[in-house]
């Protein structure tokens, strides 16, 4: 029950409703969420509690008989429409349609799950990582073997080489676009002086994001 509802059945003022309200949220008596909502009345929207049934019987406890009454024939009302909704199947046809809608109900409740996951994935990936990071780590990130996603950014125009054996490099929009970028590292074994600079194609965190959506569920 709301607290803009509760303050209508004890006929007093909302701001006192709420007052008593955080003053049991501070004594960590209420078990409801103590987040709060902003609803519209018409005119300048206000804060609103959602309280469960034994908060609401502590936040009332002060008010009179009348009040409280008031209060319990309410929540009385809302529990018989919630019963009311669900109806019990009482043949075996019923029975067959209820399971069909449960069945329904899942298979899109899978679907959302289905669709969202790429998403999840991302974010995921993106917390993980710290900075642009190269096409090998980027592979062990996303779960693909490093010489798959080297093909599937060739094929997908992603990366390029200018020669066959050449090193690779990032086409154009996808740096534009922050997805890719060209860093100096050094590479090579022994002393410093042995070390030769080269130009190799970076992911970033942004295109970590985009190559686990478009790669998740896809077969490289």
């Amino acid at each position: 029950m709301s607290s803009r509802e509760i303050a209508e059945l004890v006929e007093a003022r909302h701001n006192d409703v709420i007052a008593t309200i955080d003053r049991l949220f501070s004594k960590g008596l209420l078990r409801s969420d103590r987040k709060s909502r902003r609803e519209s009345t018409g005119g300048r929207p206000i804060e609103v509690y959602d309280l469960t049934e034994r908060d609401t019987h502590l936040v009332i406890a002060g008010y009179s008989d009348e009040h409280r009454a008031r209060v319990i024939d309410r929540w009385q009302e809302l529990e018989a429409k919630v019963v009311g909704q669900l109806q019990i199947p009482t043949n075996f046809a019923d029975a067959l349609q209820l399971a069909a809608d449960v069945a329904k109900q899942n298979a899109s409740l899978h679907q959302v799950i289905q669709q969202q996951a790429p998403k999840v994935k991302a974010l995921e990936l993106l917390s993980a990582t710290d900075g642009s990071i190269c096409i090998t780590s980027a592979a062990k990130q996303l779960g693909v073997g490093p010489l798959k996603l080297f093909k599937w950014l060739s094929d997908n125009r992603w990366i390029y080489r200018r020669a066959a054996f050449s090193a690779w490099s990032a086409y154009q929009p996808r740096l534009t676009a922050g997805l890719l970028e060209h860093k100096l590292v050094k590479v090579g074994k022994g002393a410093e002086e042995d070390l030769k600079v080269v130009e190799q194609v970076m992911v970033t965190r942004k295109g970590i994001t985009t190559l686990a959506e478009q790669i998740q569920g896809n077969s490289l």
